[in-house]
């Protein structure tokens, strides 16, 4: 169920491709890592890292509201397009929380709430949709942070071409302590030859 609604999204916009699948999979990259090095440990519970993992999908799923004119536009957003489109972080937090209360014993919805509203917050209190900073973030949705621009600056879009591997890594790690929690983009740049083995599996499957 997860995977179709969060396909249907995905099928709207014409600029992402796989994007649901890639960030999932450097999301499981991120928590296996985290576990590896003992990295905020209190928190990473199995239970934790099941219900990220499978709730990544849905990080997007309040683009179902963005109009498909905006969605795909082949260009920079201006300024009030930009605003509309941030507004898929809010829809997609009621989004899940419509679902949380048909279906309270799906737990696991309440990392997808996290991960859909909050995952365009920053490190340092400039992102959206609230402007928390630092760990009032959720963990899930910092997670997903680092995952969700990687892709982004990796993939080609209708209005840009992708970045090389390394370029990519090299802005994450200028947005250490910046966007991204400073120890996930450790752990991120430990694992950097397996993020660039999924990265190069799904660039050879778009072939």
């Amino acid at each position: 169920l997860i995977m179709t609604l969060a396909d249907l999204v995905e099928s709207r916009d014409e600029n992402t491709g796989q994007h649901i699948r890639k960030t999932a999979a450097y999301v499981k990259i991120i928590l296996k890592e985290m576990h590896r090095k003992n990295i905020y440990s209190e928190q990473l519970t199995k239970k934790f890292m099941e219900d990220v993992y499978r709730s990544a999908p849905l990080h997007d799923i309040g683009k179902i509201s963005v109009p498909d004119a905006i969605l795909n536009k082949p260009g920079k957003l201006t300024k009030e397009e930009f605003d509309i489109m941030k507004n898929h972080t809010t829809a997609g937090g009621k989004i899940l929380n419509s679902i949380i209360s048909m279906v309270p014993e799906a737990h696991y919805l309440d990392e997808a709430k996290n991960l859909a509203t909050y995952h365009h917050e920053r490190w340092d209190g400039k992102g959206y949709p609230t402007g928390l900073a630092g760990e009032q973030i959720p963990l899930s949705a910092r997670i997903m942070a680092v995952a969700d621009v990687f892709d982004a600056l990796v993939s080609k879009r209708s209005y840009k071409e992708g970045f090389p591997l390394e370029k990519a890594m090299n802005i994450i790690l200028e947005e250490r302590g910046t966007h991204f929690d400073p120890q996930l983009v450790d752990v991120f740049l430990a694992a950097k030859e397996e993020v660039f083995d999924v990265a190069k599996k799904f660039s050879a499957d778009d072939d």
